[in-house]
């Protein structure tokens, strides 16, 4: 009997073997970890597979399709669900089909779904679940263009490949349903790409995207980038921090009071948008801004520097108030990030910033920061410093990734010109891979910032609708921009 489908699960068991088994159009399933064992690893992670490990599933595959299941638990498959993939793929002629499904965490049920794929879907972390059902002749001929032999990221560069050649097919149902067992909250896993472990994985990944942008003719070499001119125009300050906020009556003070303090050879000013906070947060930035005391008159001076504005719009998000600063007449040169939850980690970090822009005439600086409770204790894992960011495929490699670090800051003439979408996610990143396409930008190493995670922060605990919300909006950030740079040539 000729079957249509052969599986290839990470780790099999009797119970996911025998639901498998009962589908009439599937005949193999095979256990990719016992399949290679020590002559070609298999990475147990999601996403992650080397070249060998496929060539060696294709050669044994012997139907027209190929089912993976890269988690290594197990899934409840839905009504007909396996019959629905393969008929999506004959009917849409389609080289890769996916689906929404259902997790089971902590005894809960949730549905997670999952995006449409967009050209801009080239970051390594697309999710799109664990259960892809791939055309065999597909992965034929993309292993016969003989691509460059990964151990980690072969499934990353079929699926670009497929995405240039075919077409991958979202199927707008909840097909299946796997059980979670890594109970850690969004914010938690936002941070796991950047652990030290993982650093030849993310080689490897930036190598396939970059590959991939120059196939598609979006890819920007370094030697176009421009400079900037750090004499150039009258400013009132040489810096400006701007700090947006609403509802932060808890950590506005400090965060205020972490800019006053800085000391530097310039003048710089700080601009708090107050975006028409109902808890007190206003009283506190109108008490710092106009308190007076005759016995301090450095005191006075400090925060003489201190402009609180009120938008007169209520529809602007977080972009949208950076966008207002950007543009007030008292912004200096250059505008630069401090979130209303956290703190620059020395008096000196405005210094180093501008000490930056003036030595690599860049027009974006990128710091890096620690993680920190309430208490400023270090949280896992740490440091966030972006390294896999280089002067030579940076501006190629932000496309891979969903942000670019902090703190930000921004040369204020460039910035204008770009503009922030008026939004309240995503709005730095799409300034940043904005300015990466035609100009310098300048990293800092050091932690220069101290990130607070507490139950206050924005992306503490989001939803799985929310966060397929926030990596749909970066996609189609990434889409826009593909297609600019596509005009470069």
């Amino acid at each position: 009997m000729t079957h249509a489908i052969d599986c290839f699960v990470a780790q099999s068991g009797d119970a996911q073997h025998s639901t498998l088994a009962s589908y009439t159009c599937i005949g193999n399933i095979t256990s990719i970890s016992e399949l290679l064992k020590d002559d070609a690893p298999f990475i147990s992670l999601e996403r992650n597979l080397s070249t060998q490990a496929l060539r060696h599933m294709v050669e044994l595959c012997t139907s027209d399709y190929l089912l993976l299941y890269t988690h290594a638990g197990n899934l409840t498959i839905g009504y007909r669900a396996i019959e629905r993939m393969l008929r999506t793929a004959t009917e849409s002629k389609a080289d890769w089909v996916y689906s929404h499904r259902y997790i089971v965490k902590q005894g809960n049920t949730i549905a997670v779904p999952t995006n449409e794929y967009q050209e801009g879907s080239i970051r390594d972390d697309f999710d799109f679940g664990p259960l892809v059902l791939i055309r065999t002749e597909a992965i034929r001929q993309f292993l016969a263009t003989e691509p460059e032999e990964v151990q980690h990221a072969a499934l990353y560069q079929l699926r670009l490949y497929i995405s240039r050649t075919s077409q991958l097919v979202h199927i707008n149902e909840y097909l299946y349903t796997e059980y979670e067992h890594d109970i850690r909250t969004s914010g938690e896993k936002q941070f796991d790409y950047v652990d030290p472990r993982n650093r030849q994985i993310q080689i490897e990944m930036e190598q396939v995207c970059t590959a991939h942008l120059k196939d598609v003719g979006a890819y920007v070499d370094h030697h176009t980038l421009q400079s900037i001119d750090t004499t150039a125009g009258d400013f009132p300050y040489e810096a400006t921090v701007i700090i947006p906020v609403k509802n932060r009556a808890r950590t506005i003070g400090d965060a205020i009071e972490s800019v006053l303090s800085q000391v530097t050879d310039f003048p710089f000013n700080l601009i708090v948008v107050d975006n028409h906070s109902t808890d007190g947060t206003e009283e506190i930035i109108s008490q710092l801004a106009n308190q007076q005391d005759s016995n301090n008159s450095e005191f006075k001076i400090q925060n003489s520097k201190l402009i609180h504005l009120t938008p007169e719009r209520s529809d602007l998000g977080i972009g949208g108030c950076w966008d207002l600063a950007i543009r007030h007449p008292q912004c200096g040169r250059y505008a630069v990030q401090l979130d209303s939850d956290d703190l620059y980690s020395d008096p000196h970090t405005l210094q180093r910033i501008v000490d930056t822009f003036r030595s690599e005439r860049c027009a974006m600086v990128v710091g890096s920061y620690r993680l920190c409770n309430f208490a400023l204790e270090t949280l896992p894992p740490g440091v966030i410093d972006h390294r896999e960011w280089t002067a030579e495929n940076g501006m190629n490699n932000a496309l891979r990734i969903n942000g670019l670090g902090a703190p930000r800051a921004f040369y204020t003439p460039v910035i204008r010109e770009i503009g922030f979408p008026n939004v309240s996610y995503g709005e730095d990143y799409a300034v940043g891979i904005a300015i990466s396409r035609r100009y310098r930008l300048g990293r800092i190493y050091e932690p220069i910032y101290l990130c607070r995670r507490w139950e206050g922060n924005s992306d503490a605990a989001l939803s799985p609708d929310r966060v397929a919300a926030h990596n749909h909006y970066k996609d189609s950030l990434r889409t826009q921009e593909i297609r600019a740079r596509k005009q470069l040539r």
